[in-house]
């Protein structure tokens, strides 16, 4: 099983959009996927389940079908983590997230000292999304679990970097992006390097831990217009400066001559914006790429259909071979 995360500490890049999408297209091709809402916004749960169902499960306590639940013990300093609770939507699992997640921040933050102590409950805390996938996986024997995580390098975010063995980074182009880079890059590695040395510190060999993997799988460039399948000037200036801002500020790498978004082999994707699709998708509560001419998808809509299809499936197969995914268990 492989924990993908996909985060960006700047927001409004179409990252929930994108996690959606490739969840879907992973169940498409064959493979046993779950979805992972850790951004206390639970905009991913928002986009699977109908308000019907998120009323039942976002009531005024922790509901113990949502990851808020799966931790609560910790948070009442009760127990260890509970067993999680897989929605299903057809072949998509999904563990949903809650708006009182965030009550879980300052604990991690206070966690995150003590494991160079040797806490044990310490070390119980920061893992304890880890041990919530790795429980959830096992059960639904899921071949990837792919997390969405809110815009922020706060300590939720870090617990869940931590348990990912890649990060894939959504990007726009344009100047946030950049910016949003050369605060990753340094994080990631300060993030890294600590939780390295806090392993070194672990009490108890039988706790299941993450190790320190943490490896940036590459980006995809989000939502640019398109002008005859160019993207138009505002957007191309910021498009040119991505792969060596993601070289320098990411991969630790100097800069390298004639490199491109186009021929970048870190580029996982450009992905257009399809902005005539998404509010049918949001009506007929499914991906974009599987919408009908029933729900609307007629005449140059239908074609648009065919190229999101083909885009998010070449870009799924791209990070699975990025990431070291068997593909034996992919559709041909």
């Amino acid at each position: 099983m492989k924990i993908l995360a996909f985060f960006n500490n700047k927001g409004g890049v179409g990252k929930t959009s994108l996690v959606y999408h490739l969840a879907w297209m992973y169940a498409d091709l064959g493979w046993k996927v779950i979805a992972a809402d850790l951004d206390p916004q639970a905009n991913l749960s928002a986009m699977f389940l109908d308000e019907d169902r998120l009323a039942e499960l976002w009531p005024d306590a922790a509901h113990p079908e949502t990851l808020l639940g799966v931790i609560q013990p910790i948070l009442k300093g009760t127990g260890d983590i509970g067993t999680p609770h897989v929605e299903r939507i057809e072949d998509v699992g999904l563990l949903v997230g809650d708006l009182g997640l965030s009550a879980f921040e300052d604990n991690l933050s206070d966690a995150w000292p003590r494991c160079l102590d040797g806490d044990e409950a310490a070390f119980r805390r920061i893992s304890a999304f880890y041990r919530a996938f790795e429980k959830a996986g096992k059960d639904q024997e899921a071949d990837v679990i792919l997390i969405d995580v809110g815009p922020n390098l706060g300590a939720i975010n870090r617990a869940a970097i931590i348990a990912a063995e890649h990060v894939v980074i959504p990007l726009a182009p344009d100047l946030f992006s950049l910016q949003g880079l050369r605060n990753l890059g340094p994080t990631f590695q300060r993030w890294r390097e600590g939780w390295q040395e806090r392993l070194r510190k672990n009490p108890d060999p039988d706790l299941s831990l993450p190790g320190p993997a943490m490896q940036p799988a590459g980006y995809v460039v989000m939502q640019h217009a398109m002008r005859l399948d160019r993207p138009v000037k505002a957007y191309a200036k910021w498009m040119a400066r991505i792969p060596n801002e993601y070289r320098r500020a990411v991969r630790k790498e100097d800069a390298a001559e004639d490199v491109r978004v186009e021929n970048d082999p870190y580029c996982l994707a450009t992905l257009k914006h399809y902005r005539s699709l998404m509010p049918m998708a949001m009506e007929a509560r499914k991906p974009m790429f599987f919408l009908k001419p029933a729900d609307g998808a007629i005449g140059s809509h239908w074609w648009a259909v065919q190229d999101c299809y083909q885009d998010f499936r070449a870009l799924a197969c791209r990070i699975a071979d990025r990431c070291g995914f068997a593909r034996s268990s992919m559709a041909s």
